[in-house]
């Protein structure tokens, strides 16, 4: 299973999408694990992260568009103050 990320997300995807209204979530610093029982899109909007997979560690930080598939296990390690719009399902 694979993280999708662009970076930085395009300014017509975030209007497309009306990503701006979508739910925000916010953690400070931390680690912990985390299994994805549905698919997520989310856009940085400040903050650090490492997702770390099986397989991969990803990097991500503001300005990123990421795609989180469903059935994905992973450990999140947020080193700045996270905050993301998000969206679960399609």
């Amino acid at each position: 299973m694979e993280i999708i990320i662009e970076s930085p997300c395009r300014a017509s995807t975030i209007i497309q999408y009306g990503i701006k209204n979508w739910p925000i979530w916010e953690s400070e610093p931390s680690i912990f694990q985390w299994s994805y029982t549905k698919k997520e899109t989310c856009l940085i909007i400040q903050g650090e992260a490492e997702i770390k997979t099986n397989n991969d560690i990803y990097k991500i930080k503001s300005g990123d568009l990421v795609k989180f598939p469903i059935g994905l296990e992973c450990t999140w390690e947020i080193s700045k103050a996270l905050k993301k719009h998000y969206r679960l399902g399609d």
